[in-house]
Parts: C-alpha cells; structure tokens; sequence
C-alpha cells in the first residue's frame, strides 16, 4: 500500500465519524477473505469440505491487529 494511501486513509479514519467503524469492517472482511481462500486451498488439496463458520473460528482478534497495523 503506498504511503499516500495510507496518509488518507488515517485522516479519514480520525476525521469523518464512524469512519473507524468502517475501518474495522473492511479489516474484518480482507482477514476473513485470506482465512477463506487459504481453507479453500486445504479443502481442495484433503478433499474435505470447509464451511464458513470453520472459517470464522480460526480469525482471532490478534490477527485483526496485526491487519489494522499493516493498514495503517
């Protein structure tokens, strides 16, 4: 991500309310996209299916940390 992307990403972050909501929303959503694919990627290569809520068990809030880090 380029530093001008990033630059405005944080002052709408700390000028547009609600805007930390949304930012906590697309963190969410990009975490649990890569835990899809990558359960996907395991499902195709052990032939067992994978569900969304499989998914959802392995996101912890460290790795939501971690995004919002790399983000920002």
């Amino acid at each position: 991500m380029s530093w001008v992307w990033r630059m405005m990403l944080v002052a709408v972050v700390t000028l547009v309310p609600g805007a930390f909501v949304l930012l906590v929303s697309y963190l969410a959503t990009r975490t649990m996209w890569e835990h899809w694919r990558l359960a996907q990627r395991e499902a195709m290569s052990s032939g067992v299916p994978v569900s969304f809520r499989d998914v959802l068990a392995t996101v912890h809030l460290k790795e939501l940390v971690q995004q919002a880090r790399a983000a920002l």
